[in-house]
């Protein structure tokens, strides 16, 4: 009997810099498992940066939400303009049922932050484009495909966030024309939304932690309170995370144990060594704790993490990505191979995209699955 095909989800495979930060008229090919890397100074942290900033303008966050230090992203050398104008381009292409679709933003930084232009394609036809006409309105000029008796409408749109994931508010849906908008535009933001950015903080996650959402943050922190509700909601995922700690921690895992302090009001956390000892996360090694966190991350999802999904789209439809920076600060040879293993899996059954920073690719390379991309300083 034939299996029925995947759903075809929507998924971010190229990301552009065009002029960010260090990066001028930068492409980055993504696939289900990508690492950047290069050596300090050569953008892999602002690349990833570039990408949660997009993300969070696809769920619909205003600019000073998604780039909180603007200044910073304009690319150093830029000259302003005759009115003291600078700013950056980014951008990043989204497949899926709708095929490659486009989006390109240009965000001026200077003198004030504001959206001057913004353009989704598909297939080289421009679905959306705006642009900055008045610097002195709070709006920009768009005008989107409609392929009707009328081929182009044209409206206002904030200047403070993308358009793209205000289209559905705007375009009705009753050419032809209008319908392509509105499954690109979609493609897109499901596509964007659905982003983790992790960077686990040993040091705040060694003592006991206040019980909370049970939803881990980016930087792990919170990481005890997590797994007194993983390991009690799925004992087969539990028992995978159990023996990837086992392949990359030093000893004898026979299980990982959280534990309530009721004098405290608290929530820790060790590993069985299944002899009747049992090690407190605070005796971890940086490595070991920074490992620990980033298996779990890559053995749960969107409701163990905090994210923001489209929860008007059906999980089956959505791809959880992962933004891990410094994916081998801290391990040694071993865990880092473990742990590029796990991702390759993972990666591999659809629901999570992965794309890490390493200072070093060469011990990647060969990986099935994985992609490397190498960054220069220059």
């Amino acid at each position: 009997m034939t299996q029925p095909a995947l759903p075809d989800r929507p998924r971010v495979t190229e990301l552009r810099l065009a002029a960010f930060t260090a990066h001028r008229r930068a492409a980055f090919p993504l696939g289900p498992l990508t690492l950047l890397a290069g050596p300090s100074g050569s953008g892999k942290s602002s690349a990833l940066r570039a990408y949660e900033a997009l993300a969070r303008l696809g769920g619909g966050a205003r600019l000073g939400e998604a780039f909180p230090d603007p200044t910073a992203c304009v690319p150093e050398r830029a000259r302003p303009d005759a009115q003291r104008r600078r700013g950056f381009r980014i951008g990043c292409t989204a497949d899926g049922p709708e095929g490659p679709v486009r989006l390109d933003v240009a965000v001026q930084a200077e003198p004030e932050l504001r959206v001057v232009g913004e353009r989704l394609t598909s297939d080289g036809l421009v679905l959306l484009e705006t642009a900055l006409r008045d610097p002195g309105k709070r709006a920009v000029q768009a005008a989107w495909h409609t392929a009707g008796p009328t081929p182009v409408t044209r409206g206002p749109l904030p200047d403070d966030r993308l358009g793209t994931p205000l289209l559905p508010l705007r375009v009705a849906g009753t050419t032809p024309g209008q319908c392509r908008v509105l499954a690109a535009a979609e493609q897109m933001v499901v596509a964007l939304r659905s982003v983790f950015a992790v960077d686990p903080e040993p040091a705040r996650m060694r003592g006991p932690v206040t019980a909370g959402s049970g939803r881990l943050l980016g930087g792990c922190a919170n990481l005890a309170d997590v797994l007194w509700r993983t390991r009690a909601e799925c004992g087969r995922r539990h028992a995978q995370f159990v023996a990837a700690v086992r392949a990359g921690c030093a000893g004898p895992v026979a299980d990982v144990l959280a534990r309530a302090e009721e004098a405290t009001g608290t929530i820790g956390a060790a590993l069985d060594r299944g002899d009747g000892v049992r090690t407190d996360l605070r005796r971890l090694g940086d490595g070991e704790l920074r490992y620990v966190a980033l298996a779990l991350v890559l053995l749960t999802g969107p409701a163990v993490l905090e994210v923001d999904p489209a929860g008007e789209v059906p999980a089956a439809l959505q791809t959880l990505t992962v933004l891990a920076d410094g994916f081998d600060r801290g391990l040694d040879g071993r865990q880092r191979l473990e742990l590029l293993r796990l991702a390759a899996r993972m990666c591999e059954r659809g629901h999570i995209r992965l794309v890490g920073a390493v200072s070093d690719g060469s011990w990647a390379a060969g990986t099935q699955g994985a992609t490397v991309v190498h960054l220069d300083r220059d």
